[in-house]
């Protein structure tokens, strides 16, 4: 009897249609805002580890920017990705 009360309710509770959230178009323009900074600093990370790269080999020092390079790679790869990650997880 009291489950039948309880799903007789339930039943009458419709279904919300979803509704952005009240500050959704800040945030969004936010996050647009922090992809384009991430997208710059790691063109600028590749450009300043080619040009240390270049001053190494031209004065024979030790080779320490290939890793540089990777890493502005790897971190690249990671920031473009993240947002299709993102879409798969939810």
């Amino acid at each position: 009897m009291f489950l039948a009360a309880v799903t007789d309710t339930l039943a009458q509770i419709g279904n919300p249609t979803p509704e952005a959230p009240p500050l959704a178009n800040k945030i969004m323009q936010m996050v647009s805002y922090l992809t384009w900074f991430i997208l710059l600093s790691g063109i600028i990370a590749i450009t300043v580890a080619g040009g240390k790269f270049a001053w190494e080999k031209w004065t024979g020092g030790s080779m320490q920017s290939p890793k540089m390079v990777a890493g502005a790679m790897i971190g690249g790869v990671v920031a473009t990705s993240a947002g299709t990650i993102m879409n798969a997880m939810l």
